[in-house]
């Protein structure tokens, strides 16, 4: 049971900040004004009208009294006196009876028709009906006399709180201006956190956030300046990391374009040219270590169309393995915030990968809109990877024993993708493709 209301809190229950705080105000609020309003028509508003209808009904047990006590007297007289001294249009009906059926009071006035009847059944105690809804303004009650009915027309507000509705306006008016000043102060309050999540959340996906800014109370300024002196030390460890792997680059590549002039001036002879593909291994090893540790945090995020984006991946991919066959089945027309670089050796090492154990690979990317994410989902009809094992094939140098995961042989392959994958603050997941052999499903966030 327990555990079914804690299902039905959450489903209940908003996600966002703002929708929360403020729901922590205005149920109390509600609540309390609920509760003074329910209080208000107990005791004010019953009271109120409780007494007005037994002075009114007071006043018509007088002249019941005298109609009775002087049978006979002049009608008139008695409805003068109702009408100069209690407001009241007195008729007497000779040989009439009580009306047979009673309109039904709403709501709004069951309270006045009840305290009226109960009046009356105490001071009179003769039949009668009330009728509170055939006039607007009035109220008509109706007294069964010996031979007659007496007939009495009296004002509402005489006997009613007719003037309830303003308390409630005002009630409603203000609670809704206090919410509604509340509901902005809160807005306020929590813009600076929301600011600082979609900071952290671009960073987080390599993004620039240098337009951000603390503000907002000391505690969020505080955790807003940590992010930045986070944000700037990570930095600063990525540019002395760029600075040395330039360097190391620079100093790998001489030797390694010394060897390759040397074996160019070389005359063709047996061995020469096993001696150019192990060092053209080499200079592709050196790229992949230097891609792996460099991470490609040096490089921007820029708007970019999707759909030429994948277009041209595909045709580079085609050209390079012109005997698998390489499908391009669908890619969306929209434009997304990558680094076109990081993200091109990402999703090309997927397809060079399935290209290098497969014949068939079939490449789809498409969008979806309801939870603004962009699939791109590569297939391939190869031997695939056991289930077991699709989780250790991303880690660094990790090979399997028929070499499945890297083309190049140095173990990065994959890793490089997801770390690209991640850096755009989303993931790669393999599973077993419908093929037969490996699905890699990117999923990056909008």
């Amino acid at each position: 049971m327990w555990k079914t209301l804690t299902n039905i809190r959450r489903n209940i229950m908003p996600r966002r900040l703002f929708p929360r705080s403020l729901l922590i105000v205005v149920v109390p609020v509600v609540v309390m004004q609920v509760g003074v309003t329910l209080l208000f028509l107990e005791r004010h508003w019953t009271n109120v009208t409780q007494n007005l209808s037994r002075a009114a009904v007071n006043e018509i047990s007088l002249l019941v009294d005298l109609r009775l006590q002087e049978l006979g007297a002049d009608a008139e007289r008695i409805s003068q006196m109702g009408n100069d001294a209690f407001e009241m249009s007195i008729a007497f009906l000779p040989g009439a009876n009580l009306p047979t059926s009673q309109n039904l009071s709403p709501f709004t006035l069951e309270l006045l028709h009840r305290s009226l009847s109960l009046e009356i059944n105490h001071q009179i105690g003769r039949p009668f009906t009330v009728d509170t809804t055939t006039y607007d303004n009035y109220v008509d009650i109706r007294i069964l006399l010996p031979g007659e009915v007496m007939r009495v027309l009296t004002q509402r507000k005489r006997v009613y709180a007719t003037n309830t509705h303003i308390f409630i306006f005002w009630l409603v008016g203000t609670t809704g201006l206090l919410l509604l000043v509340a509901a902005i102060f809160l807005r306020n309050q929590i813009r600076p956190i929301t600011r600082l999540a979609e900071a952290a959340e671009a960073f987080g996906k390599g993004r620039d956030v240098e337009n951000f800014r603390p503000a907002g109370a000391s505690e969020i300024r505080r955790a807003a300046n940590s992010f930045i002196e986070m944000r700037n030390r990570i930095k600063r460890q990525i540019e002395q990391r760029t600075t040395m792997l330039a360097g190391v680059s620079h100093d790998l590549r001489t030797p390694l374009t010394r060897l390759k002039l040397q074996l160019a001036m070389l005359p063709e002879q047996a061995g020469v040219e096993e001696l150019k593909a192990d060092l053209q291994e080499m200079e592709d090893m050196l790229e992949d270590y230097l891609a792996f540790a460099r991470g490609y945090q040096g490089e921007h995020s820029t708007p970019t169309q999707l759909r030429p984006f994948i277009e041209q991946i595909h045709q580079d991919t085609e050209r390079r393995w012109g005997e698998t066959q390489i499908q391009l089945l669908q890619a969306p027309e929209a434009t997304l915030a990558i680094k076109p670089k990081a993200f091109r050796r990402c999703i090309s090492n997927l397809i060079n990968n399935a290209c290098a154990h497969a014949n068939i690979v079939q490449v789809a990317a498409y969008w979806d809109q309801a939870k603004d994410r962009l699939h791109i989902v590569v297939d391939d009809n190869g031997i695939g990877i056991s289930k077991e094992k699709l989780e250790d094939v991303f880690r660094p140098f990790y090979r399997l024993d028929d070499a499945r995961t890297d083309i190049a042989g140095t173990g990065l392959g994959l890793t490089i993708a997801r770390d690209v994958a991640r850096g755009h603050g989303g993931d790669i997941i393999l599973s077993r493709s419908d093929m037969g052999g490996l699905r890699a499903h990117i999923t990056i966030p909008v």
